[in-house]
């Protein structure tokens, strides 16, 4: 169709509205550790180093998600790291607000649920209670690693220890880590969440 000696096109597919309409959306948390100017990652199934995370599960609050996703995965026990105070009222209840909310996209799904789909992401900072922290995993393959600013910095490849495969940390985990370190030098001793 022309308007005014101008092409007219129609740039978003009537059929393209309608997937969208329908895209299936999973909301999830992560957990960046932070300790010792160190964030842990690990090898993930998809091939790519990330922190512990994964879906809030029916009948379960984000920080609740978040606590246990990197109990089950990494075997500590954390707490959040606050980035943005509460206010001042006395209740209801607040949570921890999320260092972000990230969205994302995939086209390819993520190994449990393969249709595209969307991960809205809640991410944390947080940090071990007590003095231990030394990531647990019963799975050889899901390999952990402490990385510290300098390998973050760099954006290098990182090498699994076990199976030799390498890969560099996505560029959005490399810049939310630096962040997790920076938040848990700047931190009181304690946040008791």
């Amino acid at each position: 169709m022309k308007k005014g000696g101008v092409r007219a096109l129609c740039v978003t597919p009537r059929r393209a509205v309608a997937r969208l309409g329908q895209m299936q959306r999973h909301f999830t948390v992560t957990g960046f550790v932070a300790h010792d100017g160190r964030t842990a990652l690990h090898w993930h199934r998809l091939g790519r180093w990330l922190p512990p995370g994964g879906h809030i599960e029916p009948n379960e609050d984000p920080l609740e998600a978040v606590l246990r996703e990197v109990r089950e995965e990494i075997g500590l026990d954390v707490e959040v790291i606050e980035t943005t105070p509460g206010f001042g009222y006395g209740g209801p209840r607040q949570l921890p607000v999320p260092a972000t909310i990230a969205i994302y996209d995939l086209a390819d799904g993520d190994g449990q649920v393969r249709d595209h789909h969307q991960h809205i992401d809640l991410v944390y900072f947080t940090r071990p209670r007590g003095a231990s922290a030394t990531p647990a995993s019963d799975r050889d393959e899901d390999a952990w690693l402490w990385v510290d600013a300098a390998q973050l910095r760099a954006d290098i490849e990182l090498t699994h220890p076990t199976s030799g495969r390498a890969a560099r940390v996505p560029g959005d985990v490399r810049e939310l880590g630096l962040a997790a370190l920076a938040a848990a030098e700047r931190a009181p001793a304690s946040t008791g969440r």
